[in-house]
């Protein structure tokens, strides 16, 4: 119970919000493998089936109105097009890869042993069913920063005509300037995962003594991130 308890407590931490059900949080974390075989009181812990169907609604929302309102002049086509990619099953998967979600899964041990904790099914439908933990626990704004932040953004380095975000890079480049501060250096400081499920962790300087890091399944977009947390820590240097 406790190895439980602080593995929820990790993944709480990853996700920079604290659960008051966490009952909700377990839930969109068991696959039904796990229940296979369990006792009586473990059984009747119910599956992340119902949440992720929630939590495929609840993005799928949070998504269109994304693109509606950054893209007003959009058409219907190419709307639908990005969005697709934005909700597909293999964009969730990378998304659920920076997240290191697999990790915290709880799968039966056949499940286990055949490579559960990185299969893009799994992983893309606890992705969903977390959305929905995240709704029914904190409300619209906490999922939508949480969409915006872990899958929105993962998609900014996809396709040039699509800039979920502000170009982060050129905005520290220029606060930097501005600030009389050195221009900002990048450098990949970590890699993990297979071939085909690469995480990169790129890490951005202004001179010795202001950085950050962050982390991604391309080295753009992990660029990105870091960026934009520098950009972060320098507006609360100035609060």
């Amino acid at each position: 119970m406790e190895a439980a308890r602080e593995a929820l407590e990790s993944l709480e931490s990853r996700l920079g919000y604290e659960f008051h059900n966490r009952e909700l949080l377990q839930r969109a974390l068991t696959h039904r493998s796990w229940l296979e075989g369990r006792t009586l009181a473990e059984a009747a812990q119910q599956d992340n089936e119902q949440l992720e169907f929630l939590g495929d609604a609840v993005l799928g929302f949070v998504t269109s109105e994304a693109l509606v309102l950054r893209h007003p002049n959009g058409t219907e086509g190419q709307l639908s097009r990005w969005k697709a990619h934005l909700v597909s099953a293999a964009h969730l998967y990378q998304c659920a890869l920076v997240l290191g979600l697999g990790e915290f899964l709880l799968l039966g041990k056949g499940e286990d042993r055949n490579g559960g904790r990185e299969r893009r099914t799994l992983l893309s439908d606890a992705l969903e069913a977390l959305i929905a933990a995240l709704f029914l626990d904190g409300g619209m704004e906490i999922t939508r920063a949480f969409i915006e932040d872990n899958i929105l953004l993962q998609f900014a380095g996809d396709l040039d005509e699509l800039s979920l975000s502000n170009n982060q890079k050129v905005e520290l480049q220029n606060r930097a300037r501005v600030s009389g501060l050195p221009a900002p250096r990048y450098s990949v400081v970590g890699e993990e995962g297979p071939d085909h499920a690469k995480i990169f962790t790129v890490e951005v300087r202004l001179g010795d003594g202001i950085s950050a890091r962050a982390r991604g399944t391309t080295k753009r977009n992990a660029s990105l991130l870091a960026a934009r947390e520098l950009l972060e820590l320098l507006d609360r240097q100035h609060e």
